[in-house]
């Protein structure tokens, strides 16, 4: 009979425990998806209405030289405009309505990779300690160094594979174009909801059972060679498994917290700024062709010299010093 006493005992806790970490998950949830909510409506409407406009074609033909100096056509710039305003998804869905080869496509994958919801992503690290112009300055520069690189690197073969679907947003008529932004809005919206919601509770999860200690020691070595902090290892995790606007929540309860600092989260936003969310981004490229690894490893390496140069910088300028 006490054995029973005592399980029931130990289940009563743990869900308790359980309850517990629901219950402070939601607070710094439905406080993330607010901010996050007046950023990315707008936001949407603004780009998407631009587009419609035909706005984004003529900032692409002003675009057009420096693409064709990293071996792409005139076009493929409407893909990274679209991406760097809104997010992958749309890149695709540009890129399904252009006829594209799989070596354009490849060197535009890692430049939008790098390069993407530049607005609401800068926005969040700038939140988190870093200087927008900055970050911007990183990606971009960052994004055109991969494109040449990648030109340089690809087989010429590529060129012979061929990608080529649908209709951009300037081709329906108004009342369509908005039907499709309220439906792709909330679709997004409800995402970003059950995102924002599970990691909240996961981070709370992972915080009581001591199972982030234990994160932390694994990633521990290879938080050092990528130059940042051990106890950032988590938030690297979490912006490489679901991103920045997804992560965003964890970032800003961790900071607020004390459990980084501004300086810490600053070097972290460093390395994401070039490479992060590896997982859902980088499959949505590979489903429709790109190999994975070329848009993986690439993106970790680049950051590495942004990262400890970063630590260079702080070292000189500030004298801080971090672990």
């Amino acid at each position: 009979m006490s054995s029973k006493i005592k399980i029931f005992n130990y289940s009563d806790l743990i869900i308790r425990r359980l309850y517990s970490c629901v219950q402070k998950a939601v607070p710094s949830a439905i406080k993330t998806l607010i901010w996050l909510f007046q950023w990315m409506i707008p936001l949407s409407l603004v780009v998407t209405l631009l587009d419609y406009s035909g706005f984004l074609v003529i900032l692409a033909k002003w675009l057009n030289p420096v693409f064709n100096l990293i071996g792409l056509s005139g076009q493929s710039s409407l893909v990274f405009i679209t991406a760097g305003l809104l997010n992958i998804y749309s890149a695709i869905a540009v890129i399904a309505s252009l006829s594209l080869n799989m070596r354009e496509i490849t060197i535009l994958a890692i430049m939008c990779l790098i390069s993407h919801n530049l607005i609401i992503e800068t926005i969040v690290q700038k939140k988190t300690g870093s200087s927008a112009i900055r970050m911007v300055a990183i990606r971009l520069g960052m994004s055109i160094f991969a494109g040449i690189l990648f030109n340089w690197l690809l087989p010429i073969s590529l060129e012979n594979q061929l990608y080529h679907l649908s209709v951009s947003a300037h081709d329906l008529v108004f009342s369509d174009v908005m039907i499709n932004w309220g439906i792709k809005t909330l679709k997004l919206l409800l995402k970003v909801t059950i995102f924002v919601f599970s990691l909240m509770i996961i981070q709370r999860l992972l915080e009581e059972f001591g199972i982030l200690n234990w994160l932390s020691k694994i990633f521990k070595p290879f938080m050092r060679v990528l130059g940042l902090p051990e106890k950032s290892s988590f938030l690297w995790i979490v912006a490489n498994v679901v991103g920045l606007m997804y992560g965003a929540a964890i970032m800003f309860d961790e900071l607020k917290n004390g459990k980084v600092s501004k300086e810490e989260c600053d070097l972290l936003n460093h390395h994401t700024a070039v490479s992060h969310s590896l997982l859902e981004d980088t499959l949505l490229f590979a489903a429709i062709g790109v190999p994975f690894l070329w848009i993986v490893i690439p993106r970790i390496l680049l950051a590495i010299p942004i990262v400890w140069a970063a630590r260079y910088f702080y070292l000189k300028k500030v004298g801080f010093q971090h672990t």
